[in-house]
């Protein structure tokens, strides 16, 4: 069978036609031919004969379906009708209905007055309306696909537009699809009251994060600060070289998914995912990462490592290497990662090394980059942090104190944030103390300098320089870790 019967194969001509009018190629509204698309005349029927007998089924559908759910142009017809009713308080039935058509001029088009007492009359009760508005609206979500994929196989044939980007697009419609819902109900106080009662109860049933409303970040001041990472923000999280901020990122990423057994992705894009679990097991067995590389490890610390890989191999943290990756293909990955995990955070290594999309200048694609992470952590309703360069201004300062306008290469980075964090060791630059007097060496400072819904503010962390890991600074660090049970080897693990 001659397969392109179903939808067009645009030419050469028809590829540059279409470019020069900058419109679609003209797909088959239908679909494919010989093929009817998915409806259901008899519960578009119901629910619209529901409405006309019931007054309370009206705000139940609007609810449900949009005037554009309806398949026959002549239930659209009646259906927008009674919303015109509705929404100007007049009662509906059969005699106002035929009315406010006649007054249009529409009456006519869906059979007169007796096409509505016809459609009245077939329905006994409107019990269950929202059951019918329901198959209606699977219907209407079908020919949306429908509608969808004809259009992404037109736009794959036509050889003027990016692939990456089609691929984007291609997603974002079906996802929107799939996204289509029952909307959003009131609620009433009691039912509120109740809903808010059981979150401030559960908040309070778990240990270390008393007032915390997000994602707990484990370190108990920035949490204090903060009250965790908030869904749907953008946190950028920027430093000088050297100063940390992967291992600032890693050891976050740790304590939400080991401590508190969070999914969380981790894009790796300057570091390779081996070097990446070297640096959590040193963090994690607390042994000099530069021994694991050079395989210098005595028997102990082996051992402390093995049980360091029990604890990280059994927690919900994936990590990403690819070493390059568009920020649409990130996008399209946290997609299928909160599908598929459930993740709750998503953390980016780092935002300059995302490779660009085309655009007139760098600081337009670092804005890029930066507006979509964002649009990404709104979509999903999940934080995404994302680390970022400083430029060398902070160097030019006698403080060395990181300042927003030094982050590197867009203003724009600094708007889409909703937290801005800086990364700060001035043991780093040889400074020995703090402005109070305490030495610098082995802490660091995490300077809030933005928070769109809080205040601002500076604390202090441990920084144990050989194992690249940040800590609350009540921790004692010659405290020896406490380890879960007596493996030694690899063949003592539960994997």
């Amino acid at each position: 069978m001659d397969q392109s019967q179903f939808l067009p194969v645009p030419s050469g001509d028809d590829r540059k036609k279409s470019k020069r009018s900058g419109q679609h190629l003209p797909i088959p509204a239908e679909g494919m031919p010989g093929k009817i698309p998915p409806h259901s005349v008899e519960a578009e029927m119901a629910v619209i004969g529901a409405m006309l007998i019931d007054r309370a089924a009206i705000p139940k559908v609007i609810e449900i379906l949009k005037l554009e759910a309806f398949y026959k142009e002549a239930h659209k017809t009646l259906y927008n009708g009674i919303l015109s009713l509705f929404n100007r308080g007049v009662d509906v039935d059969i005699t106002t209905l035929t009315e406010e058509l006649r007054r249009t001029g529409e009456l006519d088009a869906i059979g007169g007055s007796y096409a509505i007492i016809e459609i009245t009359a077939m329905v006994p009760t409107a019990a269950n309306v929202e059951h019918y508005a329901r198959i209606v609206l699977e219907r209407y979500i079908k020919r949306s696909l429908i509608s969808v994929a004809g259009t992404i196989l037109v736009r794959a044939y036509d050889e003027t537009t990016d692939a990456l980007e089609e691929v984007d697009s291609a997603e974002a419609k079906i996802f929107e699809i799939a996204e289509q819902r029952l909307g959003k109900s009131f609620i009433s106080l009691k039912e509120l009251a109740i809903e808010t009662f059981n979150f401030i109860a559960s908040m309070q049933e778990r240990e270390n994060t008393s007032g915390i409303s997000g994602v707990a970040s484990g370190f108990t001041k920035l949490d204090d600060i903060l009250g965790g990472f908030q869904k749907g923000d953008l946190v950028i999280i920027a430093a000088r070289p050297s100063m940390g901020k992967t291992a600032f990122a890693l050891s976050i990423a740790r304590n939400v998914a080991v401590e508190y057994n969070i999914p969380v992705a981790f894009f790796s894009i300057e570091m390779a995912a081996n070097q990446l679990m070297i640096r959590l097991l040193s963090a994690e067995a607390r042994v000099n990462a530069h021994d694991i590389r050079t395989n210098r490890l005595q028997k102990q610390e082996m051992a402390k490592i093995t049980t360091s890989i029990d604890s990280l191999t059994h927690s919900p943290l994936l990590i990403d290497d690819s070493a390059t990756l568009t920020v649409m293909e990130i996008r399209a990955k946290c997609r299928r990662l909160k599908a598929e995990h459930n993740v709750q955070l998503i953390i980016v290594d780092y935002l300059q090394f995302v490779s660009p999309p085309k655009a007139e200048s760098r600081e337009r694609e670092i804005s890029i980059i930066s507006r979509t992470l964002k649009q990404i952590a709104k979509e999903l309703q999940i934080p995404v942090i994302a680390l970022s360069q400083l430029n060398r201004g902070v160097e030019a300062r006698a403080d060395k104190r990181p300042m927003l306008s030094d982050l590197r290469e867009s203003g724009s980075i600094e708007q889409d944030a909703d937290v801005v964090m800086f990364v700060n060791r001035p043991e780093q630059y040889g400074i020995l103390t703090w402005e109070d007097g305490s030495p610098t060496e082995g802490t660091a400072e995490i300077i809030i300098a933005k928070q769109r819904n809080g205040p601002v503010g500076d604390i202090r962390l441990a920084y144990l320089k050989s194992y690249a890991r940040f800590e609350n600074l009540s921790i004692q660090f010659d405290e020896p870790p406490r380890f879960i049970g007596s493996a030694t080897t690899l063949d003592d693990i539960d994997f």
